[in-house]
């Protein structure tokens, strides 16, 4: 087996190797002046297992033509078998037709990482489940709720908790992980009664006198989540704590969490967090390279990977 890293989140890699006591490849992935994408695998690899570990995070472009030229390289390079190890697969958001004249970019991603020649795909919380679907090849969708629930019951135990989803779509999620710990669930539904009003967030559950954990996959922006928390508060919660899989805090996300009625922000590692994460007062990073490096040997040995999550 050998474990090859792109530049997304080369900590994460360096983590998931101790965890394995196999130690990185060595590679090379550097820019030409042009900014154009050089890689060069500097040990033999023929005939090996091979994983590569890259998110396709920001800046996503870069990180994803990095992950297709390694796979490229790797095979060219007579691996047996190569699986795109993706913790946060971008683009995942683009999963559907909104509206007209509009692309499913997440289907051509995963075109992509296929004609490139990857033979496996091994990613965490996928944003929608029917991307799995968008994959010729084999597949492994891991969650991140056995990190989270572990985490729940040693900071909360189990006193008077209510798992709630910040919206419709995230239902499913958030019962996964209330049935885990054992927990009530609640719903906040986001609508706008007439163009031009500004959103009400209808709290659909008692939540009065509960600590709440609001559950998703991804938080960008922040504000859905913000919202949320001042919803949940006002509906008389005693504090509300956010538990989510992928941070992508783009743009003032991390400033807007830190002014924000969130106790506090649980993120996974899948992205690397940057500096204002690592210093902001409520944001905390959950590792994920156990979890990770576990499916990889799982299926670096014909094991079941789904029995993790049992």
């Amino acid at each position: 087996m050998k474990l090859v890293a792109g530049n997304s989140n080369r900590p994460l890699a360096e983590a998931i190797a101790s965890y394995l006591g196999t130690p990185l490849t060595k590679c090379v992935v550097r820019r030409f002046a042009d900014m154009e994408i050089f890689v060069e695998v500097q040990e033999n690899v023929r005939g090996e297992d091979v994983f590569v570990i890259q998110s396709t995070s920001a800046p996503a472009n870069d990180h994803l033509m990095e992950l297709l030229i390694l796979i490229d390289a790797l095979k060219r390079a007579s691996a047996r078998r190569v699986t795109a190890v993706i913790p946060y697969f971008g683009y995942a958001r683009q999963d559907r037709k909104p509206g007209p004249r509009t692309p499913i970019s997440a289907k051509l991603v995963a075109n992509m990482i296929d004609r490139a020649g990857a033979d496996r795909v091994l990613t965490l919380d996928l944003h929608a489940g029917q991307i799995q679907g968008f994959f010729d090849i084999p597949t492994d969708n891991l969650f991140a709720a056995p990190v989270m629930v572990q985490d729940i019951r040693e900071v909360f135990g189990s006193n008077n908790l209510m798992v709630v989803s910040p919206d419709v779509g995230g239902v499913v999620r958030a019962r996964g992980l209330a049935k885990r710990i054992d927990a009530p669930l609640a719903i906040v539904d986001k609508r706008r009664e007439r163009p031009g009003d500004s959103e009400v967030m209808n709290v659909i559950g008692d939540v009065a006198g509960r600590t709440c954990i609001l559950v998703d996959d991804i938080v960008d922006s922040g504000g859905t989540l913000v919202n949320a928390a001042d919803a949940l508060l006002d509906h008389g919660a005693t504090l509300v704590t956010g538990y989510i899989t992928h941070g992508v805090l783009s743009g003032g996300a991390v400033a807007r969490i830190m002014g924000s009625g969130l106790k506090e922000l649980v993120i996974t590692d899948s992205i690397m967090p940057s500096e204002s994460v690592r210093n902001a007062r409520n944001i905390r990073v959950l590792p994920t390279a156990p979890l990770l490096g576990e499916a990889i040997a799982r299926t670096a040995e014909e094991k079941s990977v789904s029995s993790l999550f049992y």
